[in-house]
């Protein structure tokens, strides 16, 4: 049965007020470290990315049922530990799939037609350069999408409208639909203008674009990350957009994010690489806000809700 509640992270109002309602008791924690939380009378636990609940919090857990994490990554639970234990681990990655598929979609819009670059050219130095700023389309465009999980399958909805190929590849079978015909990694490399990233941060994702990777296309492209920073090894990344093996990037996460994704210029004594990304006209940023609407809030919390529900009522039937 589960019962109580731990809540780590500041959320949605909902989020108690429906565990509540439906009989939850639910305390909060947002200050207090692992090593300093009792974790020992609870059944659940709620978070963002505050916290990194590892191996020595999760023994201290003696009644746990369920780790929540509110979102679409798990790299902050040592998920292998939990599952031993276990725990059943919950996440939320139908909540923020739209914003991350309209952000990247922005994000790919404004480099291919250098908004970011003549708007800044305009206020800053008063230019009016309209040649150099001519734009491509995506129409005509062949686009592969890597990891067709609920934010790649929502990307390629979305572009769907633009009269554009799209490929997917993923290494679960049959997960193609109408949006997006599903191929080997060959088609990929062979047929891709724009590729965008969709896949969970794991061992084997992790610095899965490196500089091998990217030299198997057979011709330049966009690159689109709005997963994992870890995925793309930044220095490989840096040498193919100087050596024009990559046109170009937009990039929403970065290598040097930690797992609370936070301000990394606090932190870290930047790599020359990427501060020739942040010099560097082939390239946007954004803070890791793919996923940060505010309507996505409010539906990861949604989602989160509904399936303690659902697994509450499933150990109740057990």
């Amino acid at each position: 049965m589960i019962k109580k509640i731990l809540i780590l992270d500041q959320n949605h109002p909902f989020i108690i007020y429906k565990l509540k309602k439906e009989g939850f008791i639910c305390d909060e924690n947002y200050k207090d470290s692992t090593d300093i939380i009792d974790i020992s009378s609870y059944d659940g636990v709620i978070l963002r990315s505050r916290l990194k609940i590892d191996k020595k919090f999760i023994k201290k857990a003696t009644n746990l049922k369920f780790i929540a994490r509110i979102g679409s990554g798990t790299e902050n639970i040592d998920k292998d530990y939990a599952v031993k234990k276990g725990i059943i681990i919950i996440s939320s990655p139908e909540g923020n799939k739209d914003a991350v598929a309209e952000h990247a979609i922005g994000m790919l819009l404004c480099i291919m037609n250098y908004i970011i670059r003549s708007h800044q050219q305009i206020i800053t130095r008063g230019k009016w350069n309209r040649e150099i700023n001519r734009g491509i389309e995506i129409m005509g465009k062949t686009i592969g999408v890597i990891g067709y999980g609920n934010t790649g399958k929502a990307f390629a909805k979305k572009l769907s409208g633009f009269d554009a190929k799209i490929l997917c590849y993923d290494i679960l079978p049959k997960v193609g639909d109408v949006y997006a015909k599903q191929v080997n990694m060959n088609s990929i490399f062979t047929k891709s203008d724009i590729v965008s990233l969709h896949v969970p941060y794991t061992k084997e994702t992790k610095g899965m674009i490196n500089y091998n990777f990217i030299k198997k296309f057979c011709k330049p492209f966009y690159l689109i990350n709005t997963s994992r920073g870890g995925c793309v090894i930044t220095s490989h990344l840096a040498k193919a957009l100087k050596n024009g093996k990559i046109y170009g990037a937009c990039l929403d996460v970065l290598e040097y994010e930690n797992f609370s994704f936070n301000n990394i210029f606090h932190y870290y004594k930047l790599p020359k690489s990427f501060l020739y990304l942040i010099h560097s006209k082939k390239v946007i940023f954004t803070p890791h806000i793919a996923g940060w609407t505010k309507e996505s809030k409010y539906k990861m919390d949604q989602k989160i809700v509904e399936k303690i529900i659902f697994l509450s009522q499933k150990l109740n039937q057990t």
